[in-house]
């Protein structure tokens, strides 16, 4: 006899809480094998395909397109067939995922020839349904609960406000309650047991934004039957406003930024630098033939290698604050990340051990992540880790910045569009190929002159790309 199995939303690592579906890959009575992916969801940090551990046939679907959904909700249910030998008798149809056909890969959460997960109990207030289920006939179906998420409920009275623990995971959900003043122990989440979800603090906040705005305009009817006026042109009222929810990849970068922006007192520093020689060394590279000739270097990749050789001189650059300990944290490898704009929003990429590598091998790691990028393929370990940051703002076409560190890195160094302009060479005035550079760097790991070194270091090398030669 068939047993229908649970599969749950894994942990997809790097702290991740919470995913949303972006796309199912299967339909309701296809059949799966084993670690086929099933949906395409996006966390905070990239597009993940997930793999299902179990093979057989699906009989439910848990959340449509767009939903959220916390780690360790439902995804979808498997009937799986049972082992040969088996008596088919209901002590014999546990839950066992190895003996049902399970995968032998590990996600987390589903490790190979372990019991499934026992089932949390669901509050009976709370109803609960597949969004679409079909029977499996012969087939014991599991019913796996999916909450509907209703309006999160602000509670009025004193008393029903609970004194227990508060069932909220993410830290991310609570610091976005802090900043919106809203009490948490008035919430009825909709996730799991009750638990609290980012969309719960949402609507809760949407609530008290449009009663705040209906007690604004009805003290404001009286006055304005006094006096109609029509509103100017082109100007939207408050009510056609659209409202786009931070999360995802947009969320994600607002929540580092805003830490950054709190936590790090940063400085910037820049300076002109003349890139007409790196420009030139860089054309003499990519029109080499025969046994010397090799894969084309970008300007970036360059810019990239002097990085990683400027940190070998300034460590403290190279470097994170742990806050807790009171201690500045020098990093020994350099692992380099660079800004990439894609549709789905700005992702920093990391080149894993850059100090390691030479401008052709950065050069082919940049363009194999930034096509990744492109196609929304970046795994969360290659956008995490990174100790320093390499911005390319000329990209856009603009000049110069004073760009936020990415947290909890010490410092990032931007670089605007290389331009002619008319510049003092040799003693007299010539048209040469302009670039400037800024460093923002976190001011608890150094003072301004190792700051300034740097970033002449920097210069020196763009300007004499013969300088790198004595340090490589």
């Amino acid at each position: 006899m068939a047993q229908v199995l649970e599969f749950k939303l894994p942990d997809l690592g790097e702290g991740l809480t919470e995913a949303e579906i972006v796309r199912w890959l299967v339909e309701v009575g296809d059949v799966v094998a084993i670690d086929q992916p099933v949906v395409e969801v996006e966390t905070a940090k990239a597009m993940v395909e997930v793999p299902c551990p179990y093979g057989g046939v699906v009989t439910a679907r848990f959340g449509e397109e767009g939903t959220e959904l916390p780690v360790g909700a439902p995804l979808l249910t498997v009937a799986v067939g049972a082992p040969e030998g088996s008596s088919g008798s209901g002590e014999d149809s546990g839950s066992d995922p190895e003996s049902a056909g399970g995968s032998g890969n590990v996600l987390v959460g589903y490790g190979t020839g372990a019991p499934a997960a026992r089932r949390r109990r669901i509050r009976p207030d709370r109803p609960a349904r597949p969004v679409t289920e079909a029977p499996v006939s012969g087939a014991p179906v599991v019913k796996a609960p999916v909450l509907e998420a209703p309006v999160a409920k602000v509670l009025v009275a004193d008393a029903s406000v609970s004194e227990g623990p508060v069932p909220v995971v993410s830290p991310l959900v609570r610091r976005l309650a802090r900043q919106h003043d809203i009490d948490l122990r008035r919430l009825a989440g909709s996730g799991p047991d009750g638990l609290i979800l980012r969309a719960d603090v949402d609507r809760a906040i949407r609530t008290a934004e449009e009663t705040a705005t209906a007690t604004v305009r009805a003290a404001q009817a009286p006055v304005q039957a006094q006096v109609p006026a029509a509103a100017p042109n082109g100007v939207a009222a408050a009510g056609d406003a659209e409202r786009i929810p931070l999360r995802g990849v947009r969320g994600a970068v607002a929540d580092k930024l805003s830490r950054s922006r709190t936590e790090i007192p940063d400085a910037t520093c820049w300076v002109d630098a003349d890139a007409t020689e790196l420009m030139a060394v860089r054309a003499a590279m990519n029109a080499a033939t025969g046994p010397s000739a090799g894969p084309k270097v970008s300007v970036l990749a360059l810019l990239a290698r002097i990085c990683t050789a400027a940190l070998a001189r300034f460590p403290e650059l190279n470097s994170t604050v742990d806050t807790e300990a009171r201690e500045i944290v020098r990093l020994a490898g350099v692992h380099l990340g660079f800004a990439a704009q894609t549709e789905r929003g700005l992702v920093v990429p990391v080149v894993r051990d850059a100090h390691t590598r030479n401008a052709e091998s950065i050069g082919a790691e940049i363009a194999r992540l930034t096509e990744l990028a492109r196609t929304g393929k970046l795994s969360p370990a290659q956008l995490t880790g990174g100790t320093f940051t390499l911005n390319n703002y000329g990209v856009f076409g603009v000049d110069g910045s004073t760009p936020i560190i990415n947290h909890p890195e010490a410092a990032m160094l931007g670089v605007g569009r290389i331009m002619p302009k008319p510049w003092v060479h040799r003693g007299e005035l010539a048209v040469r190929q302009v670039v400037q550079l800024s460093l923002t760097f976190d001011h608890r790991v150094c003072d301004g002159g190792t700051a300034g070194g740097f970033l002449r270091y920097v210069a020196d090398c763009v300007e004499q790309p013969a300088v790198l030669l004595r340090t490589v």
